[in-house]
């Protein structure tokens, strides 16, 4: 058993509102220092399925981060950009000299994403989560993983979903799903050796700005999830029981489902005392890969 060190400081990108919003404060609440990233600067900057503003800015994240009992830091980044993905990870360079937790959470989400019609239908931009959501989760994990190797520590999440096996949403959104389980599986086979572990945790429905927002547009078929959606405060907290496990390198490079993992590992429930149920039986399972490493 190898020992782990107490996580100190996290980056979660994408943490204006929803799954970010929740990991971040979770973090925060076990003490930690954590970046936020987002673009909104201002509520009411993004739209949800209704048509209607949606709340949360990055400084508000930041500032509950804060008030969690942790130290909340607010960075303006349309991860879009490479020059400003790499001046956040300078920054925390320059400021906290480590980095122990990447969550690569921020996604383009496209007002179409829900609507159920082919693709070809959708506005051409709705792929444009092939950019923000898996190229910038890779540039992020590059930076990630130079930062993390150094000190030889570090783990790596991806934000995923049942989208990667199942057809949820579309093809654009299917492969960023199924493409950063595969980012998680090959980057822990170049990390193997330095210590620094990946995940990518397939999450259950959340309970966010955005499903609320659905569920005003399609009452029939996201109000009842409400009822049993995970909190994102949830996957924050396995995300924090992953870093701190001693014995996270053998689930390094896998793919997981957030509530198979929360009771199963780590014995856990949500944040409101229930049980998040796994939808494996309905939409499927992750991959298991195969091992062979061909360079």
């Amino acid at each position: 058993m190898q020992a782990q060190t107490t996580p100190q400081v996290a980056i979660v990108t994408g943490a204006s509102r929803g799954a970010g919003k929740g990991i971040a404060i979770a973090l925060g609440e076990k003490g930690m220092t954590v970046y936020v990233t987002g673009r909104s600067t201002k509520t009411g900057s993004a739209i949800g399925a209704d048509g209607l503003p949606l709340p949360g800015t990055v400084y508000e994240t930041a500032q509950q981060v804060t008030d969690a009992g942790g130290k909340g830091i607010a960075v303006i980044c349309d991860h879009s950009d490479d020059e400003q993905t790499a001046a956040l990870f300078k920054q925390v360079e320059n400021e906290q000299g480590r980095l122990d937790i990447l969550v690569n959470n921020a996604a383009f989400i496209h007002h179409q994403l829900i609507e159920p019609m082919p693709f070809w239908e959708k506005e051409i931009e709705a792929g444009n989560l092939l950019d923000v959501g898996l190229r910038s989760a890779y540039v992020a994990s590059w930076h990630g993983a130079k930062m993390m190797t150094k000190q030889n520590s570090g783990l790596i999440i991806f934000t995923s979903s049942y989208g990667a096996n199942c057809y949820m949403h579309g093809p654009a959104y299917g492969a960023q799903k199924a493409g950063v389980d595969k980012l998680a599986h090959d980057m822990a086979i170049d990390l193997k050796d330095f210590a620094v572990n990946t995940l990518s945790i397939w999450m259950g429905p959340l309970l966010t700005e955005r499903i609320e927002s659905a569920a005003k547009v399609r009452q029939e078929q996201y109000q009842p999830l409400i009822d049993i959606a995970e909190t994102p405060e949830f996957i924050g907290n396995i995300i924090h029981a992953v870093a701190c496990d001693p014995d996270a390198k053998e689930l390094s490079g896998r793919t997981v489902i957030s509530a198979e993992i929360a009771i199963e590992r780590y014995q856990m429930k949500d944040i409101n005392g229930k049980q998040p149920p796994s939808y494996r039986s309905t939409l499927g399972a992750p991959h298991e890969p195969n091992p062979v490493v061909v360079y």
